[in-house]
């Protein structure tokens, strides 16, 4: 949805009409807080593979998560792009 509404703002096609998006806003729905749920949510599932595994270094291609794997891949790779001071991994 959260797509979506980008597209929506950009006057595109979309899922979500006018009608939707009054509702979203009246509500005060932010896509922001879409995107910190959904880090929150493979957060937890890491600290869950963390306690199975005794350890966090999920494989990419896990193959009983592998949205799991690809989340951890890719704050590895902003975590090293903040360490070197690199702006774009906020």
């Amino acid at each position: 949805k959260q797509h979506s509404y980008k597209k929506y703002q950009n006057e595109d096609s979309s899922i979500l009409n006018k009608n939707r998006i009054q509702l979203l806003e009246k509500n005060e729905f932010r896509s922001e807080d879409c995107r910190n749920q959904s880090w929150e949510r493979a957060y937890e599932e890491l600290v869950n593979f963390a306690k199975e595994f005794g350890h966090t270094r999920v494989p990419q291609r896990f193959p009983h998560n592998p949205s799991l794997g690809r989340w951890v891949d890719t704050q590895r790779k902003s975590y090293k792009k903040y360490l070197k001071g690199d702006s774009s991994s906020n």
